[in-house]
């Protein structure tokens, strides 16, 4: 294998040949996981990890993003809190030109619900060669769900993002907004990537470029996968286990 630094030598020749292998070096480096086997399970965050945020980059405005004790499961996980959710989000990967170049089409979030407005975005490249983003939001249900009670189930909730065909799921060119209502406590959101992409804008999905959660929200972990597994069939690791309530 060459080292990485051959890849750019190549600009020292003047040969449109050796200008184009470069450009494609360059490109396929800058793919994460392009010669990462692909199956069963890809995790991008775990807040358990040492260093949980090895591979992303964080930008915060009056805010934090830090490491915290989660009373609910007794455990550290990851939180994003800022007045501004549009300013204060974490980014993979970390670099800005670089992809994630994940082919597995279901992504899966553990996210706490903080009662505050939360968004996150996936953006995706399709078989047209054209890149879209999918970005889902908390705005408007959790406008319409204020002053509501719920009380906090021991077990994590499945979080409902609208249909395609919901009259405020907006699709335009190179984005789609959905709404996104997640339950009291922990939530586990489950996005179809795959079928997302088919649906909104008739194309099939290659692979994910790129990953942002912004605040509010508390993370445990996010990861893709070939398909969706039930909770018998997810490794412990992947697993949320809630303390024991006592009686």
């Amino acid at each position: 294998m060459f080292p990485i630094s051959l890849g750019f030598c190549t600009l020292l020749y003047s040969e449109n040949f050796n200008i184009w292998f470069d450009f494609q070096f360059r490109f396929d480096i800058l793919k994460m996981f392009k010669n990462t086997f692909q199956s069963g399970f890809l995790s991008i965050l775990y807040s358990l990890g040492s260093k949980p945020l090895q591979i992303w980059d964080k930008e915060v405005v009056d805010g934090h993003v830090k490491r915290p004790h989660d009373e609910d499961i007794q455990s550290n996980v990851l939180e994003i809190i800022g007045s501004n959710i549009q300013s204060t989000f974490i980014t993979c990967p970390a670099d800005p030109a670089a992809t994630l170049g994940i082919k597995l089409p279901f992504l899966v979030m553990i996210v706490k619900n903080l009662k505050q407005y939360f968004t996150f975005e996936i953006q995706v490249l399709d078989d047209k060669n054209v890149r879209r983003r999918f970005r889902a939001s908390n705005f408007q249900v959790f406008c319409s769900d204020k002053g509501e009670e719920s009380l906090l189930l021991p077990f994590i909730h499945i979080a409902i993002l609208f249909s395609l065909e919901s009259s405020v799921t907006r699709v335009k060119p190179y984005i789609c907004t959905m709404p996104l209502r997640l339950d009291e406590g922990w939530n586990q959101i489950q996005l179809n990537l795959a079928d997302f992409t088919r649906r909104a804008y008739g194309t099939n999905y290659v692979e994910t470029l790129r990953v942002q959660v912004h605040a509010n929200c508390r993370l445990r972990r996010i990861y893709f996968s070939d398909r969706l597994y039930c909770e018998e069939e997810l490794p412990p690791e992947f697993k949320l286990y809630l303390p024991m309530q006592k009686t």
